[in-house]
C-alpha cells in the first residue's frame, strides 16, 4: 500500500467532502449508501481512479466487491474516502468445489479470510453458486450451511462476520422443502448472517418486505436495486437486462422496504445493477439520487 504523509493523506481523504459540498447532497442521505463494484465490473480496472472519484463525488461512502479486487484495489479505495464494508468470496471456499471454477484460483478458506481482514471489510459474504455447482437434493444445501457455519465460527474469531447474498434459485420447490428453508433453520443466527437482495426476491415471487420480517435480526446487508413492471417470475438468473432498473423505475416498493429495514438488523445498504443501458456510473448516480429522498 502506497504510504502517504498527514498533509498528502488529508487533501486525498478530503476528494470526497470536497465534491460532495459541490453536489448539493450534503445533508440529503439519512443512511450511508455503498455501491456494489459489480455494477461497474466492465470499467473498474480499465478506470479505477474514475469509478471511485465518480462514487465519491456522488455521495457513495462505502463499496463493496470481490474479494481479490479489493486486495488489490485497496489503496485506490482509501484515496478517495470510500471503506470496504463487505467482500464477495470465491465460492469453492465453502462448497470446495473447485473444479466447478476453474477462473477461481485455488486457497484456504484461513488465508482468503486473513487478507479479507487486511483489506478491513467487516462481512466476508457467500454471493453465489453457480447452477452446474449446486449438487441434487436438499442435501447439498444441508452441508453447504455447515460449511457457512464453520466459515461463520472463523470469521468471527478474526473479529469479521459471515454473510449468505440471496438469488432466486433458493426459493424454488415447495416451501418447506425449499434450499432457502434449509438455510432459514440450519444456518446459526449468530454466526451467518444475510445480505437479502430485493430484487431477486421480487423475481422468486417474494415479497421483500416479508422476507425482511421472516429474517428478522438476520440480515446484516441489503441489496438495493429494482425490478421492470413486466420483468418475468421465476427462479433462474438469466433475467433479461431490461429488468434491471435503477432504483426508482421499477416496481419495488423502496419506500416500504427502507422503513422495514431496521427493524430487520440491516447495518448496510448496498446499491447494485447486474444490467445497465449505458455508463453503469450514471445508474449508480440515478439509484443514489432517488434513494437520498427515502
Amino acid at each position: 500500500m502506497t504510504n502517504f504523509t498527514r498533509r498528502e493523506w488529508m487533501k486525498t481523504a478530503g476528494v470526497a467532502a470536497a465534491a460532495l459540498a459541490g453536489s448539493g447532497l450534503e445533508a440529503a442521505m439519512p443512511r450511508p449508501l455503498g455501491a456494489q463494484l459489480y455494477t461497474v465490473r466492465n470499467i473498474l480496472m480499465k478506470e479505477p481512479d474514475r469509478v471511485f472519484k465518480t462514487l465519491a463525488e456522488i455521495g457513495y461512502t462505502e463499496v463493496e466487491g470481490n474479494r481479490a479486487d479489493l486486495v488489490e484495489l485497496l489503496p485506490k479505495i482509501k484515496q478517495y474516502g470510500l471503506k470496504p464494508v463487505s467482500c464477495h468470496i470465491e465460492t469453492a471456499l465453502i462448497t470446495n468445489a473447485w473444479d466447478k471454477y476453474p477462473d477461481q484460483k485455488p486457497m484456504k478458506l484461513e488465508d482468503a479470510i486473513d487478507t479479507a481482514k487486511k483489506v478491513g471489510v467487516e462481512y466476508f459474504t457467500l454471493a453465489y453458486i453457480a447452477p452446474n455447482a449446486r449438487g441434487e437434493g436438499l442435501d447439498f444445501y444441508r452441508k453447504t450451511a455447515d460449511s457457512m457455519n464453520h466459515a461463520g465460527e472463523l470469521c468471527k474469531k478474526a473479529g469479521m462476520g459471515f454473510a449468505y447474498h440471496n438469488h432466486a434459485y433458493e426459493f424454488a420447490g415447495k416451501v418447506g422443502e425449499r434450499p432457502i428453508d434449509v438455510f432459514f433453520e440450519r444456518l446459526d443466527k449468530k454466526l451467518v448472517a444475510m445480505e437479502l437482495d430485493v430484487f431477486w426476491l421480487s423475481v422468486a415471487g417474494e415479497d421483500p418486505v416479508a422476507a425482511l420480517a421472516k429474517w428478522k435480526g438476520r440480515v446484516a446487508l441489503l441489496h438495493l436495486k429494482d425490478k421492470a413492471k413486466d420483468a418475468p417470475h421465476q427462479f433462474a438468473e438469466n433475467m433479461p437486462k431490461e429488468a434491471f432498473q435503477e432504483v426508482g423505475n421499477g416496481s419495488i416498493d423502496f419506500k416500504a422496504v427502507l422503513k422495514a429495514a431496521p427493524g430487520a438488523g440491516v447495518k448496510h445498504y448496498v446499491v447494485e445493477q447486474d444490467q445497465t443501458p449505458g455508463d453503469p456510473l450514471e445508474s449508480l448516480r440515478k439509484s443514489f439520487a432517488y434513494l437520498k429522498t427515502m
